[in-house]
């Protein structure tokens, strides 16, 4: 894989670690808990042969980028406001999208809710807000986002040289960089203020008024990977109702939850053929 050169941006007052490669139509990368925008490292070059622009930031929390220790510096409106503050500061009024995990959380959120800034929309393991949540199997499978709400859940998860943390992995590729990573001073607690701040209880279990999350007016692309032990199909075979642009939905078998490391020719060629 080449060797990509960075730029830091500040954005509300933080500063921000983002790769930006090439010349044609932009596309946002956007990572999830525990990955750096290295999670793309297989992605970029394909892209960027494919004449698009290549934008990847580490978002807050992770990678190089800050990491306040605030469960409110997590909110939804801070998180969408760096992704629109990235975009403004490199000259991007729209892009397309490509969110896996957490990312793929804030690709629906940026096309739902600033659906003009959004060209094409790429789902990557998590379906449409409304059909997450859709039965007791997704639940159980969902109870790590329980268990990082308590102030006691970094003193377990690196406990015992990070085993709780190893076995959640599972197979993950990059399962000993991440441990590295969050490592380091302040990072796990800002990765997991992802989870205390945009999965509490009352969020997950769509407490007091209806959860109502808009339409996404964007044509969409939705893929899951049948070895995802964090997330079920369900989700996407609801999703379509949710989309007024084209739906497409595709299937990646033999891949983990980070499908992009495991399958990347076949994630590589669905991202090229859909945002050609």
């Amino acid at each position: 894989m080449a060797d990509f050169t960075t730029k830091q941006l500040q954005v509300n007052g933080l500063d921000f670690n983002v790769l930006d490669e090439g010349d044609g139509a932009p596309v946002l990368l956007l990572h999830g808990f525990p990955d750096s925008w290295r999670l793309w490292r297989h992605q970029v070059p394909a892209l960027l042969d494919a004449g698009f622009r290549v934008i990847a930031p580490d978002q807050r929390g992770f990678g190089e980028s800050a990491k306040p220790q605030e469960v409110e510096a997590y909110s939804a409106d801070k998180l969408l406001g760096d992704l629109l503050g990235i975009l403004d500061q490199l000259g991007v009024p729209k892009t397309h999208v490509v969110g896996h995990d957490w990312g793929g959380a804030m690709a629906w959120t940026i096309a739902g809710l600033v659906p003009d800034r959004v060209d094409r929309l790429v789902a990557m393991s998590v379906p449409h807000p409304q059909t997450l949540f859709s039965s007791v199997r997704q639940y159980a499978l969902s109870w790590y986002m329980l268990m990082f709400q308590y102030p006691f859940a970094e003193e377990v998860l690196m406990r015992d040289d990070w085993k709780l943390m190893r076995e959640w992995g599972g197979n993950a590729k990059d399962i000993d960089v991440y441990i590295k990573d969050l490592s380091r001073p302040g990072a796990l607690t800002a990765g997991l203020n992802w989870y205390r701040a945009g999965a509490r209880p009352e969020a997950l279990f769509r407490v007091g008024d209806a959860f109502v999350f808009p339409s996404v007016k964007a044509d969409t692309l939705g893929i899951w990977s049948s070895g995802d032990a964090y997330l079920l199909e369900d989700g996407f075979l609801e999703t379509e109702k949710h989309i007024e642009g084209s739906w497409r939905y595709e299937r990646i078998d033999e891949a983990s939850h980070w499908m992009q490391l495991d399958q990347p020719q076949a994630v590589n060629r669905l991202l090229v053929d859909f945002l050609t």
